[in-house]
């Protein structure tokens, strides 16, 4: 299957990129949002491969699998005609929460997928086909070993989102200990006890990260860190605040969950004196992680709702957009077909709804 998708969040598409397909990704001179082609920090396959527009113009492409809205009109533009389309959902909705309307509610042509169940909860669909297909994160290479009785965190532009990322809550648990600050955007930020690492590369933050003793995740609304799971995934003890998809994430005594900050602060301390209590909630988070959010179940789920959106369309004809009346309660059956529904429900990780 080829599948035309863009470079949007790297570390969702370095998994989504391993599957048994072509994918194509738009690369523009300037490399801007629209045209980054492939990452320089993440490391893709050969199968995904760098394509102009003028290039895809001639290329056979089976669907399109849209993460931003504009890349809807990009898609029909650069490819001259109409293509199956997958919408990803990767973040929380904003504004008028719980009755934010998605920009592709109430659409009888496209396929929502969330990634986390709160997501789907959360966003007015109306009448669109909606899944949930939970994230499919690779293993890092590093092993935690928390050596050094800091904290660490990963978080991207921190100084312009501030509250969102819970910036403000910092401070506090600099006075237990140094915080290590990892990711883009954290170099314009000076609080005391507080180191920023601009943009390392995946592996050298995945190294810096595993020597720390906690990784702390302190995000107010998100659909879920990645780097959340990564960190799980290395055995990294984690202290959560408990908001969006958090309690869902975190398994049984991987670390500490709580909305309380004092409950996090103290169990922030607890691990920084307590190196084997540390390992053993660091193990127990690995666990959790692998058996949660493992490549293969994501990428076997996504395979079947791929087939399933393909194999409508050529049952149907071309896609026409084409909008749809919302039911009473804004609702409506969400899977691409029962078999669909059922396939990705199997799978433990979430169904259409």
């Amino acid at each position: 299957m080829r599948i035309l998708t863009w470079h949007v969040h790297a570390a969702w598409s370095t998994a989504f990129v391993n599957g048994g397909h072509e994918y194509l990704v738009p690369v523009l001179p300037d490399r801007g949002p629209y045209g980054r082609g492939r990452p320089r920090t993440y490391p893709w396959p050969a199968s995904a491969r760098e394509i102009t527009p003028e290039q895809l113009r001639h290329e056979h492409v089976d669907v399109a699998v849209l993460q931003r809205p504009e890349e809807e009109e990009l898609a029909r533009a650069w490819l001259g005609r109409r293509v199956p389309l997958v919408y990803v959902e990767h973040n929380t909705p904003r504004g008028d929460v719980p009755y934010t309307r998605h920009p592709m509610a109430d659409r009888d042509d496209v396929t929502i997928v969330h990634v986390t169940h709160f997501n789907e909860l959360f966003w007015d669909c109306g009448g669109t086909r909606t899944t949930v297909i939970e994230h499919g994160v690779p293993t890092p290479t590093a092993r935690w070993s928390g050596e050094l009785p800091r904290l660490a965190v990963v978080s991207n532009e921190p100084v312009r989102r501030g509250r969102v990322t819970g910036t403000d809550l910092l401070p506090r648990f600099a006075a237990v200990a140094p915080v290590d600050i990892f990711g883009i955007g954290v170099s314009g930020l000076r609080l005391a006890n507080v180191t920023p690492h601009e943009d390392p590369p995946q592996p050298q933050m995945h190294a810096a990260l595993a020597q720390r003793r906690v990784y702390l995740h302190l995000t107010r609304w998100t659909s879920l860190g990645l780097s959340l799971i990564e960190a799980m995934l290395m055995g990294c003890p984690v202290v959560v605040l408990d908001t969006t998809e958090a309690s869902r994430a975190v398994g049984p005594g991987a670390g500490v969950l709580s909305t309380n900050v004092a409950e996090l602060i103290e169990g922030a301390r607890f691990y920084l004196t307590d190196e084997q209590a540390a390992a053993a909630a660091g193990a127990a988070a690995a666990a959790y992680a692998s058996a949660r959010f493992g490549v293969a179940r994501f990428l076997a789920d996504w395979d079947r709702l791929l087939q399933s959106v393909v194999e409508t369309a050529a049952t149907t004809g071309p896609p026409v957009t084409a909008s749809i009346t919302p039911s009473a309660t804004g609702a409506r059956t969400a899977a691409v077909g029962e078999e669909a529904a059922t396939a990705v429900a199997s799978s433990g990780t979430g169904v259409a709804s």
